[in-house]
């Protein structure tokens, strides 16, 4: 319902935003000796979002042709531009949310979104440190978007815009925003909840847009705690090289599956959050967090 130069035009100034404000904060992060840039991490953001881009363009078609083909089974439509486009991007970041959710809370889906956590550093770079292999199976997810009536150009559109909002609330510098804007859309403050390893803060704020989900699905965690935020994961891989960087987990969860005694077991290592384990020698993040809080000095 935009015009494809619209679309274009607004692309391309939300890129360029974001490129001025990555500049930005390199700029102030050394000239205020802040330390929020490291040269090897954020090489490796580079590399990665090189990847996912690389993959994204293999498998375009094949999400276009998916997108497409279901929106030929639409259960309706909706006229009204304003209402169209206001609907779709809601929908399209509750799914996203779902989807999110998904990778924190399955093993197999958080072996692979894994990488966009795997850095100790937090800023706009952090961004496009993607979770590679998410375009293979990203669309499955969105599929209900063109069961209600969407196009898939504009399904693809609004994930585009939505995904550029999502990489610039990755960033360290206290933004002074609306105490109603906190209660409605993802900031800064609560995006470094989601990158946090502290224990409190794990798997909370999923949000890409809109913070309502979280706060309405009990995943909104405030950035309230005395000591500052750790970033990165509770264990930091030794191998942070450009191949390992994708499948540390990948080796970890199949060791796992190799050592269960049982093809139940086997099975729910991928089924079951990071941190389960059959005999009970590692912890979900929620059993951690009932530990914390029952003992929050620890």
């Amino acid at each position: 319902m935009f015009h494809p130069d619209i679309r274009q035009e607004t692309a391309l100034l939300l890129v360029g935003l974001l490129v001025v404000m990555t500049v930005l904060e390199m700029w102030f992060s050394y000239r205020e000796n802040r330390h929020y840039y490291e040269k090897r991490d954020t090489f490796t953001n580079i590399y990665l979002t090189t990847l996912a881009f690389l993959l994204n363009l293999a498998v375009g078609g094949s999400t276009f042709f998916i997108l497409n083909y279901a929106w030929h089974f639409r259960l309706f439509e909706i006229h009204n531009a304003i209402i169209y486009w206001f609907v779709l991007v809601v929908a399209q970041d509750f799914l996203y949310w779902a989807l999110h959710y998904t990778g924190h809370y399955c093993r197999l889906f958080w072996a692979i979104h894994v990488t966009h956590h795997s850095s100790e550093h937090f800023n706009f770079t952090t961004g496009f440190r993607s979770t590679v292999f998410e375009p293979l199976y990203r669309v499955f997810f969105y599929l209900p978007l063109a069961f209600m009536g969407f196009n898939a150009i504009d399904i693809l559109y609004a994930y585009l815009i939505t995904q550029l909002y999502g990489n610039m609330v990755h960033t360290q510098y206290n933004v002074p925003l609306p105490k109603w804007y906190g209660l409605i859309f993802v900031t800064p403050s609560h995006h470094r909840v989601h990158h946090a390893s502290n224990v409190p803060y794990l798997d909370k704020n999923m949000g890409m847009v809109l913070i309502i989900w979280d706060r309405m699905f009990g995943t909104f965690r405030e950035e309230n705690l005395p000591e500052p935020v750790k970033y990165g994961l509770t264990h930091q891989p030794d191998d942070l090289g450009p191949v390992n960087i994708l499948f540390h987990e990948w080796k970890a969860l199949l060791a796992d599956v190799k050592k269960a005694p049982t093809l139940k077991t086997k099975i729910q290592y991928f089924l079951n959050p990071p941190g389960w384990s059959h005999d009970g020698r590692t912890q979900t993040a929620r059993v951690m967090q009932r530990e914390y809080e029952e003992n929050p000095v620890n």
